[in-house]
């Protein structure tokens, strides 16, 4: 979020959204309540309600925001990533080693699970957002597939939904048994998947690079 050319309400309203992030990543829709938000706030009911229509209107804005903030720290340095198959490899290894910087976890799986059976405008942002996701590893699989670095017979939408229900699977395990085994084994299976698709032409050059990279000086 940006500060520059905000008013002072739209700057109020951006600080309620990074207040009450962590209270619906933790507590969810249902278990969040005004008083929870006024708490964290410091604002009365009339407050929160000058700046947002209802409570599901804040919770939409807050999915969004988290949502947007995790984005950008995983994501932060793949443009200088070169290649298919290493941007495929970076945005799982970023995804193991950046933990969620809203409290409380990753907020698509969480969300994902409170509006399963609830929320319908909450569950409608999650599928955008998974979705999203989705098309981002389906643009990197084709991208390398047209330049030769990935093998022209893979599916680019079976390797993005792999690596997403991989990754999210393993974090539920990680948050369960309380470690991060679960997490690192997904991301070696990954890592595995992702170099059994990489073009033998690129699967040549890159042991020649790993051969040099290893030979004594």
């Amino acid at each position: 979020m940006r500060d520059e050319g905000m008013t002072k309400g739209e700057l109020t309203r951006q600080k309620i959204i990074a207040q009450a992030a962590p209270l619906f990543n933790q507590l969810g829709y249902a278990g969040c309540s005004l008083q929870d938000i006024m708490a964290a706030t410091g604002l009365e009911k009339g407050g929160l309600y000058r700046h947002f229509a209802s409570k599901e209107e804040l919770a939409a804005e807050v999915f969004r925001y988290s949502v947007e903030r995790v984005i950008e720290a995983r994501r932060e340095g793949l443009e200088q990533i070169d290649g298919a198959v290493e941007q495929l490899r970076f945005e799982v290894r970023r995804f193991v080693e950046i933990h969620s910087i809203i409290p409380g976890g990753c907020p698509v799986m969480n969300t994902a699970i409170d509006a399963d059976d609830g929320n319908p405008m909450l569950r409608k942002l999650v599928q955008e957002a998974a979705q999203q996701w989705k098309t981002r590893i389906v643009a990197i699989v084709k991208t390398g597939i047209e330049r030769g670095e990935i093998r022209s017979d893979t599916e680019p939408r079976r390797i993005a939904n792999v690596i997403i229900a991989a990754l999210e699977g393993a974090l539920m395990i990680s948050r369960l048994e309380g470690n991060r085994t679960a997490a690192h084994d997904a991301q070696t299976v990954l890592e595995e998947m992702i170099s059994a698709i990489e073009s033998r032409k690129l699967n040549r050059r890159s042991a020649r690079k790993a051969r040099a990279k290893a030979a004594p000086e």
